[in-house]
């Protein structure tokens, strides 16, 4: 896909950005919302109409049935989504449609199904229960609804594993084996419990005691941003900052995860920060933008990126720009709206539905 904006957009200047911004937003009124993940610009994020996690963001856009047009600033994935649970009347736009994400990415719907029929040597429907990310494509989405199955975010994903334990004997969850995983822990399954399948060799890599004895079936898939955290950064950060806490995400590894104070979603993290008494050294296993608000929001804490070097940046959510949304907003009209397919849409929002409802 081929996107550029045109020269005054790209040669405007913040002020003029933001100027723009607020007088296309005054002109569409209650037409429009702007939804923004954490993980966005500081600067997009504060010409938003909300901010949240994907979970908070998607129940935004289930609950939001008077207004016409979505603009959702975050990644493609999450745009799909509103389109799945938005009515016919409702239009969904990603001001920048070259924002991905390389988790998603991992996990191909034929590498998924070649997975699947595999499984279904083992019980198939009858036994697994299909659980995806929400980090993943809508077709993805549909086949986990079809099979009876559910969407999890970090924030539910507790709820879908007992959703799903009460219905089958395993689960199948993809694509980001590190929060299967640590999920896994805190429902009280053992390690042997759990495997990965790795999509690049045969079978997984597994065998067919593997699979049998196992309860969880975990897609190797990761956060390119949240596997940078390492147990050796706790213990650094630990000896720089006496008394410091540590908030991770889940999609960090679970020795990182095992060793923090606190892990959760980012909207979890938020409420954490927020909840420290001032003179708090908090650091932050999580998105650079992320850390960079909660900074400048609460000036009377210290809070600062755990890893100290590594800059963990997701570059497609940093893909969204003033620019970008000011050409959006302006053009809207000529822009290509996010459109799932009719076939897809479903069973997609089935699965999601099932999460909205299992929190």
């Amino acid at each position: 896909m081929y996107f550029a904006l045109p020269k005054e957009y790209r040669e405007a200047d913040v002020e003029e950005l933001k100027g723009r911004i607020r007088e296309a937003k005054a002109k569409l009124g209650k037409r429009a919302i702007i939804l923004t993940h954490h993980y966005q610009r500081h600067e997009v994020v504060n010409l938003g109409d909300a901010v949240g996690d994907s979970y908070g963001l998607s129940k935004i856009a289930a609950s939001r049935k008077d207004v016409e047009y979505i603009f959702f600033c975050g990644v493609h994935f999450m745009a799909e989504s509103a389109d799945i649970l938005s009515e016919d009347h409702q239009t969904v736009f990603l001001p920048n449609p070259l924002a991905g994400c390389p988790m998603a990415d991992m996990a191909d719907m034929a590498d998924v199904m070649e997975a699947w029929n595999v499984l279904e040597k083992f019980g198939g429907d009858k036994r697994i229960m299909p659980v995806s990310y929400m980090n993943c494509a809508a077709s993805l989405k549909a086949f986990t609804g079809e099979h009876g199955g559910l969407i999890c975010t970090s924030s539910n994903a507790d709820a879908a594993y007992r959703y799903g334990f009460k219905r089958r004997e395993k689960l199948f969850f993809f694509p980001d084996q590190h929060l299967g995983y640590n999920t896994g822990l805190r429902f009280g399954l053992e390690p042997n419990e759990m495997v990965i399948w790795d999509f690049s060799r045969t079978d997984g890599g597994l065998t067919e005691e593997h699979l049998d004895r196992a309860r969880v079936i975990l897609w190797k898939g990761h956060c390119h941003v949240h596997v940078n955290f390492k147990a050796d950064h706790i213990e650094e950060t630990r000896r720089k900052y006496p008394g410091v806490k540590i908030v991770v995400h889940p999609e960090c590894s679970p020795e990182v995860v095992q060793q923090a104070d606190a892990n959760g979603s980012t909207s979890f993290i938020v409420k954490y920060i927020e909840d420290q008494p001032p003179g708090s050294a908090i650091a932050v296993g999580t998105e650079i933008n992320m850390i960079h608000r909660m900074a400048v929001t609460y000036p009377d804490k210290t809070i600062f990126e755990l890893s100290g070097k590594t800059c963990p940046a997701c570059a497609n959510m940093y893909r969204t720009t003033l620019n970008d949304l000011a050409y959006c907003l302006e053009n809207y009209m000529d822009m290509k709206p996010i459109r799932v397919r009719e076939n897809v849409k479903a069973n997609a929002r089935l699965a999601l539905q099932r999460m909205l409802e299992v929190h």
